[in-house]
């Protein structure tokens, strides 16, 4: 092989389909090649010996440069190299990422009697992420099962799950279907989408953190996200407003959702 390379994120994951281009040091173009699937650059085109430039570009990083000697034989050997995603943030890598429910919660605040907030969280959800080569084309689809509500008391929660609210029975998924993303910082998007909540369908925008990668115990490799919303039950035809004293209502109209995320890379979940 005449030229070959591997190229890979900071994390070691590999950049599939980067292009490097290698010009002579007059500029002058002699080879364009994209890497395989793995990330890697095998060409059997031989290349005079000599200086040359290779430039390496791919989707979503900042492009790199490198200088490079062809041997007597037309070989040139560029080793292993590290692109950075644009903005000096490492994203997981692109492919399918599954929630960990276990390990993740989706909780959700009201005001109580205009003191206090009353939490509750959702035991029974299933989330999945599609990472894109181009970030912001990247999808996420959640279904939450209503009736898993959970705020620690069991009067409460029964009429959370009664018409007075979420009416499971009538509507037992609240789904969000993303429809896109919008940067607002390195690691930090809006998130575009819409909710099925209690039979209506709306927009609702989600703030987006990104909070890193990491290898775990079993062998798996998860990406962590926080996101908050915030919602008023109004729009979801939710208008259960019980006075308790003048102006001041047993359960206030916003709602602030709260995600806690740790997904698993792949279409399935390792233990733990």
């Amino acid at each position: 092989m005449a030229l070959s390379a591997r190229i890979r994120t900071r994390d070691g994951w590999a950049v599939p389909h980067a292009v490097v281009t290698v010009t002579d040091m007059t500029g002058t173009q002699l080879l364009r090649v994209a890497a395989d699937s793995e990330g890697n650059i095998v060409d059997d085109t031989h290349l005079a010996p000599g200086h040359c430039t290779a430039i390496i570009t791919a989707v979503g990083y900042a492009p790199l440069a490198r200088t490079a000697i062809v041997t007597a034989t037309g070989r040139a050997d560029l080793g292993n190299l590290v692109l950075a995603r644009q903005g000096g943030v490492e994203l997981p890598p692109p492919g399918p990422w599954t929630v960990d429910s276990v390990n993740s919660s989706v909780a959700a605040a009201a005001q109580h009697l205009g003191l206090s907030s009353v939490r509750g969280r959702f035991l029974d959800f299933d989330v999945r992420i599609e990472i894109a080569e181009d970030a912001v084309k990247s999808r996420v689809e959640a279904v939450i099962r209503a009736a898993s509500i959970d705020t620690g008391n069991r009067m409460r929660d029964d009429h959370l799950r009664s018409t007075d609210f979420l009416d499971v029975d009538r509507f037992p998924e609240i789904t969000y279907v993303s429809t896109g993303l919008t940067p607002t910082a390195p690691d930090r998007w809006t998130v575009h989408g819409e909710l099925s909540l209690h039979g209506v369908v709306r927009p609702v925008d989600l703030d987006l953190a990104y909070l890193g990668t990491g290898p775990d115990p079993w062998g798996g490799f998860r990406a962590a996200f926080r996101a908050t919303a915030e919602l008023h039950r109004d729009d979801f035809a939710i208008s259960y407003n019980e006075v308790v004293r003048v102006g001041i209502a047993a359960v206030g109209a916003k709602l602030k959702v709260e995600l806690d995320i740790q997904a698993v890379q792949g279409d399935g979940l390792t233990m733990g």
